[in-house]
């Protein structure tokens, strides 16, 4: 096959991991080799779902269908512990850790923390019970504007 991504020892490592048909309703799966492999073409090589050589890996709405219940019932995440798991079992795998310790300086307004309920010493600061008194008093002003607007009585014209 021209499109083989997996070779057969490569394959045999992974083929159990799949859902099998068992206890399954409906159409059986088909050859879960030539969807996987469909799924692995679409992701080395970038193309959309309906562009997938149909000879190949069949419909490209089953290799959809599949990709999505993979991802859905972790099938992924089972494949990639195993694939692990057996590499740390025979030495193949170095843990090796690698921290970044970049240091990114923000802005200070470029945080989502509220000012804090104490002075912190800077001029101009009103404290928080300073701030609600002027809050209230802007409040009470607005209010009494619109409580006389609305309150005015006018003539009625006559016409």
């Amino acid at each position: 096959m021209r499109y083989r991504f997996f070779n057969d020892v490569q394959w045999e490592l992974i083929s159990g991991l799949p859902p099998s048909n068992e206890g399954r309703r409906g159409d059986p799966f088909g050859d879960d080799r030539r969807v996987v492999e469909g799924i692995v073409y679409r992701y080395r090589t970038g193309v959309p779902l309906r562009d997938l050589p149909r000879s190949e890996f069949g419909p490209w709405q089953t290799v959809r269908k599949r990709h999505r219940s993979y991802a859905a019932d972790d099938t992924w995440d089972g494949v990639l512990m195993a694939l692990l798991t057996m590499a740390d079992a025979q030495g193949q795998l170095d843990w090796t850790l690698s921290v970044d310790a970049t240091i990114n300086r923000a802005d200070q307004h470029a945080t989502n923390t509220t000012r804090p309920d104490r002075d912190t010493g800077g001029q101009g600061i009103q404290t928080s019970d300073q701030a609600r008194a002027a809050m209230r008093a802007s409040h009470e002003a607005i209010s009494r504007a619109h409580a006389r607007r609305s309150t005015r009585t006018r003539r009625p014209t006559t016409a």
